[in-house]
């Protein structure tokens, strides 16, 4: 007799980033010569005074388990950080170390949401999103974003969405954003926090590509803007963006106690806690590394712009100037819209989506990868992660070009 899979296996999908780079790297170890613009992670290593921290704790002996929640000097560490950094005032109690900011947002979410309950997400949005609000049984409802705004939210247009709604409980909001980078300013935060307050509606803050902003734009914590924002929002961060430490995974989460509280008793009964190694280099992280951050950022800055001018040189291709992260979003419509028919045999035959199709056909055609705007909720958009060398951007810029040309000849 078959197994029978539950509704939610049966609902998660397979992350469409992750699904380029495989196929990526597949490619790659067939021989095959693939620059590949879809993974989102710095191509720098690990700044070596953290590495150096985790041998010492390996030699320490530090391998066992820790307290669910946190090892207490990183909980500290991170109040600091947040009081520094952030203007925001934590107790330990307050913050949740967890195994990657992933594993944060899940967790939260099954504190907070009921099957049912309504989880407001600004579109295009990060690929986890909607599968993780799906996982704890509540409904993602998208709020969809134009070039025009900067693919940002107004409060008006989030009013207007609660109001057709009938259990909204909470929003993900993402600030560096990936796909977009763009960044939201203290005004527009102000403003849409206020909106979450009158409807008594939880902020999910993801704030994990704060240290990465560019020309003059500050990062703003919407829980930093008043008493009651803070005790309205869950911040998620973590190491792994900034500081190139991906796969240590180590995320937080910081907000109200009792919902803190909570979380961490859900982690108790999955994850246990954070790897001890990785804790004790996350105290170095937060504390010595500004100057690994800053370089780092300055070459993210120096490739953004080169990708950014060379997208938009492109005939019948727009691309925004991102002001965070490390992604940048052209709207390819005009080639989705006129891609031919000939090229059928470079993408599945299942595939509906013009953005898919495309980014199918240039992998396998011109040995580019992109992750397609579709993965994203938008379709007509690809989005280029700069992580990658000046190198690899500059062949693969040429590629991409090329195979646009030749995709509606």
């Amino acid at each position: 007799m078959p197994i029978q899979l539950s509704h939610r296996a049966k609902a998660i999908k397979p992350s469409p980033t992750l699904t380029v780079s495989s196929l990526a790297d597949q490619m790659k170890a067939e021989g095959i010569d693939i620059i590949n613009f879809g993974v989102g992670e710095p191509d720098f290593d690990t700044p070596q005074k953290i590495k150096d921290r985790a041998i010492e704790a390996i030699n320490d002996d530090f391998t066992h388990y820790t307290n669910t929640g946190g090892i207490l000097d990183l909980r500290e560490t991170i109040a600091n950080k947040l009081k520094r950094d952030n203007n925001l005032d934590c107790d330990v109690e307050d913050i949740l170390v967890s195994p990657g900011a992933k594993a944060s947002i899940v967790f939260v979410l099954m504190t907070i949401c009921d099957p049912r309950d309504e989880v407001l997400i600004p579109s295009p949005y990060w690929v986890s999103y909607t599968s993780q609000v799906e996982m704890v049984d509540a409904h993602p409802v998208l709020i969809p974003t134009t070039m025009k705004t900067n693919f940002k939210i107004t409060a008006k247009r989030l009013e207007e969405t609660i109001e057709s709604l009938c259990n909204p409980k909470a929003i993900i909001l993402n600030s560096p954003n990936n796909p977009t980078g763009s960044v939201y300013n203290k005004k527009e935060l102000e403003a849409i926090g206020e909106v979450c307050l009158r409807n008594n509606i939880l902020v999910i803050s993801d704030e994990i590509y704060e240290k990465l902003i560019y020309d003059g734009e500050e990062h703003v914590s919407i829980a930093s803007l008043s008493d009651e924002f803070r005790e309205n929002t869950i911040l998620i961060n973590g190491v792994s963006k900034a500081y190139a430490m991906t796969g240590w995974r180590l995320g937080y989460a910081a907000g109200p106690k009792d919902i803190m509280a909570r979380a961490a008793r859900i982690q108790s009964h999955t994850t246990s806690c954070v790897n001890s190694i990785t804790q004790k280099a996350a105290i170095v992280a937060l504390n010595e590394c500004e100057e690994d951050i800053n370089l780092m950022r300055i070459e993210f800055q120096k490739r953004r712009d080169y990708l950014v001018k060379k997208l938009n040189e492109i005939p019948n291709i727009t691309c925004n100037m991102p002001k965070g992260a490390f992604y940048a979003m052209p709207n390819i419509s005009y080639y989705a819209h006129n891609f031919k028919n000939k090229h059928k045999k470079s993408f599945d035959k299942k595939v509906k989506s013009k953005s898919v199709k495309l980014c199918q056909y240039l992998l396998k055609e011109h040995k580019v990868a992109i992750v397609p705007g579709s993965a994203f909720g938008i379709d007509n958009f690809v989005r280029f992660s700069y992580a990658t060398s000046m190198e690899n951007i500059e062949e693969g810029l040429k590629r991409f070009k090329e195979g646009l040309f030749a995709s509606i000849r």
